[in-house]
């Protein structure tokens, strides 16, 4: 396994990460034991996860939302050095009650968010305290503030960001540095090589701030995992995933002919392509199987050559490089 720096941070995450979006929803307890084992057994220290993880919902809200953490408390309690073992990132914005204030990130719903997440977990501490997202009616000095009373507390190490805008997070840590606080370490952003906006502001900002990029749906929801290999071997498809794959069937059927002719797979050169870029500190992979998760793990060994590079580009172009480049002179 290999690791790098948390954004600027001194800690240190495997390149690879365990989202475990699926726990409680479509993996049960007993193969989500089995996931974090073989992550572990792996090299994978960074697990990450949400307070609304764990689906389906209920429209009360009584069921459903926090199994995923509920199950990683689980997997933690057997004990034998786990918890020392992660790097546990959660998140917090979404709603979690019915109430005004059982959502976004005023410092009252900050508050109960932890604890509930620390139960859940049966943890006393955080690693890695996610905002979901951005909450436009919270000011900054209310959002630091809560946090900076959480790292007193020892109750959350470090702060991230996910779903923010370029300009959220330029504004979120000159309030940060303001307050002599270090603010922001990584933020996670959907970013694959079909969706590739993040690229005009997102990532330049990360890069100026010191920010560790953690990408979240690296295979564009499986359409960069071979789809089309997998249909003509009799996998059927969603009637959304097929309406998305003729859509993008040109760019598709360039793709895996690349992957063929480099020896590689689909979901292999997606990874690697995301890991060629220096921003990133690891890609998000979310296994419903062991299995998954072991083939995962060959992406940290497959090398794109520049001619590569350019072929992807050429199939799957960005935006054109970053603003305001990207679209003026």
């Amino acid at each position: 396994m290999h690791y790098a720096h948390l954004g600027r941070s001194g800690l240190k995450v495997s390149r690879l990460a365990l989202g475990t979006m699926n726990f409680g929803d479509v993996t049960d307890e007993a193969t989500s034991f089995k996931i974090m084992d073989a992550a572990v057994d792996a090299g994978i220290n960074l697990f990450d996860t949400a307070d609304v993880y764990g689906g389906p919902q209920s429209p009360d809200m009584k069921q459903g939302y926090g199994l995923s953490e509920e199950i990683i408390g689980h997997w933690l309690a057997q004990g034998g050095g786990r918890r020392d073992q992660v790097v546990l990132a959660t998140k917090l914005y979404q709603p979690m009650g019915p109430g005004p204030n059982d959502k976004y990130l005023s410092a009252y719903k900050i508050r109960r968010s932890v604890e509930a997440s620390l139960l859940r977990l049966q943890t006393d501490h955080i690693d890695l305290y996610q905002m979901h997202h951005i909450d436009r009616s919270t000011p900054w000095e209310e959002i630091w503030q809560a946090m900076e009373q959480l790292v007193r507390e020892g109750k959350i190490t470090y702060v991230g960001s996910s779903n923010f805008a370029g300009w959220q997070i330029a504004t979120a840590q000159n309030a940060a540095a303001n307050r002599h606080f270090m603010g922001l370490v990584s933020e996670q952003s959907v970013y694959n090589l079909t969706a590739r906006t993040v690229e005009l502001e997102v990532i330049p900002a990360l890069r100026h701030y010191g920010i560790g990029l953690i990408p979240w749906s690296p295979l564009g929801g499986g359409l960069l995992g071979g789809v089309l290999q997998k249909i003509e071997n009799g996998r059927r498809a969603s009637a959304q995933m097929q309406q998305t794959i003729e859509r993008y069937r040109p760019q598709l059927e360039k793709y895996e002919a690349l992957c063929a002719e480099i020896g590689a797979q689909p979901a292999d050169v997606a990874l690697a392509w995301l890991l060629h870029n220096p921003v990133l500190t690891a890609v998000m992979a979310g296994p419903r199987t062991p299995e998954q998760l072991a083939a995962s793990r060959r992406a940290l060994d497959v090398h794109l050559s520049d001619d590569t590079l350019r072929r992807l580009d050429e199939i799957w172009p960005g935006p054109g490089g970053e603003a305001p480049e990207a679209y003026a002179w």
